[in-house]
């Protein structure tokens, strides 16, 4: 079914997600019903998100039914939609998505939406700051304490009183562990890779398929993979600024600028290559992306071309 209007995905799984509630209506199936009427299109659609809910009927509860209605509360739940419409359109891909999607991010602990930040407190009086869309699950026994980082970008501040802050602290991420040594350090997901940033303290990493550990201190930072860590290097100033709803820029290429401050925005934020090596310097407030892209406007040879609100390229002027 090329084409499909990704509205009616949208209305599809919200009425995936309401006729299998607990408190789903007599007035609401009438609804449906009447939805499924307007059209073909419609029916098809419908059609198709049944057969994926029957194909992820192994999926489990906490996870199935629960992942849709979630993150429809979510601000930011077009990555969901845009996985969920790729099922229904082909819905032989139902058990393929189940096996691929992040799902574990989506129920997640502790989450956060595109441009959000939040600060919690586990249960050893450990604080953890999420940046823009991350994810973490916290799991105490008597043996240890494990984060599980699913997504995005996090800074850990571990605790030193109390009997559980005798033991352990481990944050794990697909490319391995990181063992805390009393700190405060950042842990951030890129693509296939993990970078850990050490503030104070030390953090020892053992990747996931090496038996081979290293130890990162104060004001040092490397990125490892599944077997493999890099060269440490120094950490770069104001590597925690994000914290605090800021990002600094040196010297940055504004094509490496504009990347970062994509994180922080929804939909899709390009770079022209005659301006990708232009130098942006400064601190930008990232709770108000549009205004930082004003500022380039105005201090750089650049300008903003917007097409719809998701799709915004930084050219020449």
């Amino acid at each position: 079914m090329p084409g499909v209007d990704t509205a009616l995905l949208d209305e599809a799984v919200h009425w995936l997600t309401r006729k299998y509630a607990s408190d789903f209506s007599a007035a609401e199936e009438a609804e449906l019903q009447r939805w499924r009427k307007r059209s073909a299109a419609h029916e098809r659609v419908w059609q198709c998100a049944e057969q994926l809910r029957s194909q992820m009927g192994t999926v489990p509860a906490s996870i199935g039914m629960a992942v849709l209605a979630r993150t429809r509360r979510r601000p930011d739940r077009r990555q969901v939609l845009r996985a969920a419409g790729l099922a229904l359109v082909t819905p032989a891909l139902g058990w393929l998505a189940y096996r691929n999607l992040p799902w574990q991010a989506w129920t997640a602990d502790y989450r956060t939406a595109t441009g959000e930040r939040r600060s919690v407190t586990l249960a050893d009086g450990s604080r953890i700051v999420l940046n823009t869309a991350s994810a973490l699950s916290a799991r105490f026994d008597r043996e240890t304490r494990l984060v599980r980082h699913y997504s995005g970008e996090i800074l850990v501040e571990t605790a030193h009183a109390g009997a559980p802050a005798a033991l352990p602290f481990i944050v794990e991420t697909d490319n391995g562990r990181m063992r805390a040594l009393g700190t405060r350090f950042i842990v951030r997901m890129d693509g296939q890779d993990t970078t850990l940033s050490v503030l104070e303290g030390a953090v020892e990493i053992t990747p996931r398929r090496s038996a081979r550990s290293m130890v990162v201190r104060a004001g040092e930072q490397t990125r490892f993979d599944d077997t493999t860590f890099d060269p440490v290097r120094r950490l770069a100033e104001g590597a925690d600024a994000w914290s605090q709803g800021v990002l600094y820029a040196h010297g940055m290429r504004l094509e490496d600028f504009l990347a970062e401050l994509a994180r922080y925005r929804t939909g899709v934020l390009q770079c022209d290559p005659g301006v990708a090596n232009l130098r942006v310097s400064g601190a930008f407030h990232l709770d108000d992306t549009d205004r930082v892209l004003d500022l380039l406007a105005r201090t750089l040879p650049v300008q903003v071309e917007t097409r719809t609100r998701f799709w915004t390229r930084i050219a020449r002027r």
